[in-house]
């Protein structure tokens, strides 16, 4: 056997992680671990790669007990993580980000011509083609992904751990990223993922644990079992299917008027958008990363004045108006970055529920926050969206990424407002949370609410969506009413023009 745990405990406070855990890696194999968030998934991977440390249990290495302190010990024993959030410096190149802390050095001077060479005979080697010279923060995702892995393998790791990798990611990345993993199998790696994507479960593991409340629940090979009975064993119940039903749509809610954005260059990069959304109405946007749905997001919540055109809420025109003022107008903001955009990590649970409408009678009053209230709020919160946290004052870091994404859904969906404009609201959170959130999303649009989604998760889009709109380049490429366009079509939509698909 090439990596054993065996009963391990992970305490915080009065919370048990990882609750006698033991599960085991052997050579050459693709282990899947899924679980509910606060399953404990995570924690038991990163006690393997030591950034956390066991209160109780024993870790072995081809059968030898090792005790990993560090993630530098865990390299010692081969051992690489690549983490769902990048652990790279943006303003570096991908080969500097790629040997840092393992430099290559002619004298005492970093060597950029060695680095490079061997960075880019590295990526050829193993499929994963990169740019060295590129530097991190104007890459994709997806490119930044590959620096990652790259980077665990220029440290020689023979196991390897992928934290929630795709969470991230367009489909296409997806499908690159398996093909990778396959590939890295094949090459006589063994890799351990966590995911909350099932699919991507059967189409690339060979054994697959289930956790639940910290403990292992169900261990099977990936052939004799299927999505359907991993859901089961995940959630303990069988998921509903929630269906769209046809409504017609009323008055428009929300409307943009040949908004435009200049980026560094003379390039657009959101061209002449134009584009409404109207009460009883769900309307998606598809693309591929980059190609200007953030931009998008960040106009209509007011984070970022466009450069033309015009934004209305509601018949209002709120064009360069503030983040205060069009929230006041009727818009909530679910965005894609729950702690960059929606919350405060070192803020308690509690601030985090009244971001953004603290400023109302019920939760101050003369500049004093009623405590009780908040307290209320945030517990309600917790209850009604199954966030694992242990009360209402512990710190926003202290959740895991998908129980802190489902405190900021719940602060936007509760404040029922006319308008929604909601930025991959299910990246990173678990099938049951998932199912609760696309439920939430067709009651406020059966309810009359007008919901802007923007998604990389095209079935997600394609679920939920009355109409699709698909950016490519900064530009709307091609819309559809729902069940007009597959997968596929939707797919060539997002990375070629128009005319390319028609010839």
């Amino acid at each position: 056997m090439l990596v054993e745990m065996k009963h391990i405990t992970k305490r915080y406070g009065e919370v048990i992680a990882n609750d006698d855990v033991s599960l085991a890696l052997e050579e050459n194999e693709i282990l899947a671990i899924v679980g509910e968030n606060g399953a404990g998934k995570t924690t038991i991977m990163k006690i393997l790669y030591g950034l956390e440390h066991p209160d109780a249990g024993e870790i072995f290495i081809r059968g030898q007990k090792v005790l990993i302190t560090s993630p530098r010990a865990a390299m010692a024993h081969h051992i690489g993580m690549v983490q769902q959030h990048f652990m790279l410096f943006d303003t570096l190149s991908a080969a500097e980000n790629i040997v840092y802390q393992n430099e290559i050095r002619k004298g005492i001077f970093f060597d950029h011509k060695k680095t490079n060479q061997t960075v880019l005979e590295l990526s050829q080697s193993y499929g994963l083609p990169i740019d060295p010279q590129a530097i991190v923060q104007q890459l994709p995702i997806g490119s930044q992904q590959r620096v990652e892995i790259l980077k665990i393998l220029y440290q020689q790791s023979q196991i390897i751990i992928f934290d929630e990798p795709s969470a991230v990611l367009t489909p296409l990345e997806v499908e690159e990223l398996l093909k990778t993993m396959k590939q890295l199998k094949a090459m006589g790696k063994s890799l351990i993922l966590i995911t909350h994507k099932l699919q991507e479960v059967m189409d690339v593991a060979d054994r697959v644990i289930v956790m639940r409340q910290g403990k292992v629940t169900f261990e099977s090979k990936v052939t004799d079992t299927n999505v359907k009975e991993l859901t089961y064993h995940m959630v303990k119940r069988h998921l509903n299917t929630r269906t769209l039903k046809p409504q017609n749509p009323g008055e428009v809610q929300l409307e943009l008027k040949h908004i435009s954005v200049y980026g560094n260059s003379a390039k657009k990069e959101l061209d002449d958008i134009s584009l409404c959304v109207r009460s009883f109405e769900i309307v998606g946007i598809a693309g591929v990363s980059g190609n200007g749905q953030s931009l998008l997001a960040r106009v209509v919540s007011g984070l970022l004045d466009s450069d033309a055109g015009e934004l209305f809420i509601k018949g209002q025109n709120l064009t360069h108006q503030s983040v205060h003022s069009i929230r006041q107008a009727g818009l909530s903001h679910v965005p894609d970055d729950r702690y960059l955009w929606g919350s405060a990590r070192e803020a308690t649970l509690g601030e985090n529920a009244l971001m953004g409408f603290e400023y109302r009678p019920d939760f101050t009053q003369k500049g004093i926050l009623k405590s009780q209230k908040i307290k209320h709020l945030t517990n309600s919160l917790i209850d009604r969206y199954q966030i694992k946290a242990d009360e209402w004052q512990q710190k926003m870091s202290q959740l895991s990424g998908g129980n802190a994404q489902k405190l900021v859904v719940g602060r936007e969906f509760e404040q029922n407002s006319e308008v929604l404009l909601v930025n991959e609201p299910t990246r990173g959170i678990d099938i049951g949370a998932m199912e609760f959130i696309h439920q939430q999303l067709v009651e406020k649009r059966d309810n009359g609410c007008a919901i802007l989604l923007i998604s990389s998760d095209l079935n997600e889009i394609m679920t939920l969506s009355d109409r699709i709109i698909v950016l490519f380049e900064g530009r709307i490429n091609a819309t559809f009413v729902r069940g007009e366009a597959d997968a596929r079509q939707l797919g060539l939509y997002m990375v070629k023009r128009y005319e390319e698909i028609e010839t």
